[in-house]
């Protein structure tokens, strides 16, 4: 898809052998691995200060915990 090779907002998925959506994308993950997967791909691309990057690394968190809780709810 071509709109893969753009990015709007930034070029911190540009320096990236494969862009996070085109990743999650193929691979068919849901929304919360999907989260995880963006905002730790780009933590230390996008940010330069250290509380910067601890908002993207705690938002990574705040996903997973919820994919977590997704994965305990179904057993």
């Amino acid at each position: 898809m071509k709109s893969f090779k753009k990015q709007i907002g930034g070029n911190h998925y540009k320096t990236l052998s494969i862009q996070p959506s085109k990743y999650i994308y193929y691979n068919q993950f849901n929304w919360y691995q999907g989260n995880v997967i963006k905002y730790v791909s780009r933590y230390n691309r996008k940010h330069k200060t250290a509380k910067g990057q601890l908002v993207d690394l705690r938002k990574a968190e705040h996903y997973l915990q919820l994919l977590i809780e997704t994965f305990n709810n179904k057993k």
